[in-house]
């Protein structure tokens, strides 16, 4: 029994309020018009069939509901790993284009995941999401949206375009479109589904966008016999409830489905801290980014044995049933049961439904992806961000979504070694009216004691930057007036690696022979004690460690005056 308890979906029903009932129910419901149209456009997005979208939605949201911790996250099918599916199972499908072997690879795709995410999840490992930076995410993200943009295209406008990359999708575009190969209806469509659905989320939010597009489009399927016109339909949907499935795959297709599967993790493990945190904060709940992970990781390993493929959390859905009053993941149970019975009763309601207004839903999607005003900030507050923003983005663009969200990673953590390697430091000096020492670049006219030079840098001293150190403090030591004491503010230096200990020796060593000598102030008692390991002080002086910067300028003071009184 307390195993049973320490299941979130066990804690949640044992603690569920009998006043939530309803609003669930309603809020099912509600969720239930948005993840249908949704669920088809992004498996379809994936380069699957439309009903895998729908058989991942149902067991995602079970899954979840029983092993997630969140009492309003919804997960499915995303626009943000659509693609990266797509790039992942596409190529290995390309010889022979069996829908059925595609299938097989999204769901090995999928329990790939679930045992990254649950790995991840047992090792604690959710800092992770945190190695790709806000300025690489939003790059990524831009390149993402305008990949899923010109993918698109075609389908909206009723044609298809053969490349493999977003370079050679838009010169096909350019030339489909020279050609002549629009087909009206399916433009008129297409346009008119994303100018409704951005008009309505705009204008009047709480009414179901999407809802009201797919209706009105199967309207004019049967007003306007769309289908004679050139209008590709999405047909019927295959009877009954998903069947569990072990997917086979060949040994060979292994190693390309990690790559993408640890991609995938990555961006869903983002997303998925992001919503958290974000809904959390809203409902006063305790983000557990771990318990999050196995969530997912849940969600994942369900979709995978019953046909799916990869899935994460859905800001967009999540408001949605925020809105509609879901208190609880009953919601979601509600939204999963309710598509298993439209696809028992009823697997024709959408055989009437137009490819094109599919494509209407994912466009609309990918817009919502775009952060062009996060582009502008980071150009007005700093330009190395938007560079790097940038960069992610031709990544996307011109790589893939693969090699983008690669590259989105190494730019992030080449950003940070790049802080550490280069880190600002500075000369500090007194300013009138001010206490303690300030930055002599801030403040011009700070006064400096002749012959004390007090430094500040600005990170730990490791093997990178030991040499960039090493240079600064040479070249403060050749100033003139030639200093007496170099004092270091090594407060920010929160470690000492043995490279820099090395560095230190050397230079002190040469300092001394220049009768210049290096002292440190403030620094913190662990460094301290790594110091002391490694001997330093055999050439360091340990009197010339001092707690402040204040107590180094006073030591400095009393040596002067005695030299000067002998």
């Amino acid at each position: 029994m307390s195993r049973l308890r320490s299941v979130p979906g066990i804690r949640a029903l044992s603690a569920y309020r009998r006043e939530w009932l309803v609003k669930d129910l309603i809020a099912g419901v509600v969720l239930t018009t948005l993840l249908v149209p949704q669920g088809m456009a992004y498996a379809e997005l994936a380069g699957l069939p439309a009903i895998t979208g729908l058989y991942t939605t149902i067991l995602c949201l079970l899954g979840y509901a029983v092993c997630g911790p969140s009492r309003v996250l919804v997960l499915g099918p995303d626009s943000s790993l659509g693609p990266m599916i797509a790039a992942t199972v596409l190529p290995l499908v390309a010889a022979d284009g069996d829908p059925d072997r595609a299938v097989a690879l999204a769901s090995v795709l999928a329990l790939m995941v679930a045992a990254i995410m649950i790995l991840a999840s047992v090792a604690k490992l959710g800092f992770i999401a945190d190695l790709i930076s806000k300025p690489t995410m939003i790059g990524y993200m831009n390149g993402l949206a305008l990949t899923i943009l010109i993918g698109q295209l075609p389908k909206l406008l009723g044609f298809k375009v053969d490349a493999d990359n977003l370079v050679r999708e838009c010169v096909g575009l350019v030339e489909k479109v020279a050609e002549g190969a629009i087909v009206p209806a399916s433009a008129t469509v297409g346009l008119s589904g994303i100018l409704l659905i951005v008009m309505l989320q705009r204008r009047l939010p709480k009414i179901p966008a999407v809802l009201v597009m797919v209706v009105l489009a199967i309207a004019a399927t049967a007003a306007f016999n769309l289908g004679e016109h050139g209008v590709d339909l999405v047909g019927e949907l295959p009877k009954g409830f998903p069947p569990f499935t072990i997917p086979a795959v060949r040994l060979s297709d292994l190693a390309p489905l990690l790559g993408g599967a640890l991609g995938i993790a990555l961006v869903s493990l983002a997303d998925t801290i992001s919503n958290a945190s974000a809904f959390a904060a809203r409902s006063g709940q305790e983000v557990h980014g771990n318990q999050e992970m196995a969530g997912v990781g849940v969600a994942n390993l369900a979709a995978g044995l019953f046909q799916g493929f990869p899935v994460s959390t859905s800001g967009s859905r999540t408001a949605v049933a925020e809105r509609a009053g879901a208190r609880s993941q009953l919601t979601g149970v509600v939204g999963a049961a309710l598509i298993v019975v439209m696809l028992v009763l009823a697997p024709g309601m959408f055989r009437d439904l137009p490819q094109p207004a599919l494509a209407a839903v994912v466009v609309t999607a990918s817009l919502s992806l775009a952060d062009l005003p996060g582009l502008v900030r980071l150009w007005q507050q700093r330009r190395t961000e938007f560079l790097l923003s940038v960069a992610a983005f031709l990544g996307v663009a011109l790589l893939g979504v693969l090699e983008g969200i690669a590259i989105a990673v190494a730019l992030s953590v080449l950003n940070v070694f790049r802080r550490t390697w280069w880190p600002y430091n500075t000369v500090l000096g007194r300013v009138e009216g001010l206490e303690g020492y300030h930055d002599i670049r801030s403040y011009p006219h700070a006064e400096q004691l002749p012959g004390l030079v007090i430094h500040r840098f600005d990170a730990p001293l490791f093997f990178a930057n030991a040499k960039n150190f090493r240079d600064e403090i040479r070249r403060l030591a050749r100033t003139e007036p030639k200093p007496r004491w170099i004092v270091i503010a090594a407060e920010p230096m929160t470690d000492v690696d043995t490279t820099a200990a090395d560095v230190l020796e050397e230079l002190d060593q040469e300092l001394n022979a220049e009768h210049v000598h290096l002292v440190f102030a403030e620094l913190k008692d662990p460094v301290r004690r790594k110091i002391e390991r490694y001997e330093l002080t055999r050439t360091i002086d340990p009197q010339h460690f001092f707690p402040t910067v204040e107590a180094a300028v006073t030591a400095y003071r009393q040596q002067t005056d005695t030299d000067r009184a002998t």
